[in-house]
């Protein structure tokens, strides 16, 4: 029993003196994670302040300062193993990335999938900060872009996170990117109306709109649809979407109201729909209640 305690006073011994050895390794290395740490933070906020001066895409220069600090971080990681004294190990883990890389890689198959569909959405994507984009059953404005999800804000005010992966796989429209966007919107005249006479009020209501082109995109009204009651026109403009300024919802209300407004002024009859009542029975048919 006493050789038993004498053994094991020993080796702590020997582990007390190596980690007392080590103390100073420890704290050089500790300082020295530190401030790459610390130059990482630093250099990620210089970057992206850099290329957002030089580069017209901010969320490529946001995914290129999150690369620097990556990089940094990783410097000092490996400085901080080769300063205690695991150089080897060091080496031995950068060997072993790759082999770690695929087993990660295959047992969360789709957390790697949105990863690189990240990176390549970082360098090439069909869509920019600000675009009014639709994918699937989501419309919204684009937000932000991480390495995992792109970041819509509908016009309900939601915040919906879209998975990358879904994003290259599935067709996204934009509706922003070239700076035009097209609306529309139907207006019912009566049948016995003069249709060139009301596509001409059509148009000039539409040109006192402001935030409607008039030049590079003009407005244009067609005869869509026979309806029941009524002759239904379609009247088409544009908008500049560059114009942050321009609001698409309210440039349609005040468009809808101007349209409404000359057409009566114009004497142009816009009718309701058309209830027909049939008496079969020969009978008197009350109409109380009937809208």
């Amino acid at each position: 029993m006493k050789n038993f305690w004498n053994e094991l006073q020993a080796h702590l011994l020997t582990y007390q003196e190596s980690i007392v050895a080590l103390l100073p390794r420890l704290a050089i290395g500790a300082f020295l994670l530190l401030a790459f740490w610390y130059l990482a933070g630093l250099f990620r906020g210089l970057s992206r302040r850099w290329l957002r001066q030089r580069m017209d895409d901010p969320l490529l220069a946001a995914f290129l300062s999150k690369m620097v600090r990556a990089a940094f971080i990783t410097i000092g990681l490996l400085g901080f193993l080769q300063v205690v004294g695991l150089g080897k190990a060091a080496g031995s883990l950068l060997a072993g990335a790759g082999i770690s890389a695929f087993v990660i890689g295959f047992a969360f198959k789709d957390i790697g999938e949105n990863f690189l569909a990240g990176i390549l959405m970082a360098f090439k994507r069909p869509f920019r900060i600000g675009d009014i984009v639709e994918s699937g059953d989501i419309k919204g404005t684009i937000v932000g872009l991480s390495l995992r999800d792109t970041q819509v804000k509908t016009f309900d005010g939601k915040d919906v996170y879209i998975p990358n992966g879904l994003i290259l796989k599935n067709p996204i429209i934009n509706y922003t990117i070239d700076g035009f966007l097209r609306q529309e919107f139907v207006v019912g005249i009566d049948y016995g109306s003069d249709i060139s006479a009301a596509i001409q009020v059509i148009l000039g209501a539409l040109a006192k709109v402001p935030g409607i082109l008039q030049r590079e995109k003009a407005p244009s009204v067609l005869v869509s649809q026979l309806g029941s009651s009524s002759l239904n026109l379609t009247a088409y403009y544009w908008l500049d979407t560059f114009d942050k300024e321009v609001s698409g919802a309210e440039v349609k209300n005040q468009a809808v109201e101007q349209v409404l407004g000359d057409l009566e002024a114009a004497g142009c009859y816009l009718p309701g729909d058309i209830l027909e009542l049939k008496n079969y029975n020969g009978q008197g048919l009350s109409v109380e209640g009937v809208v």
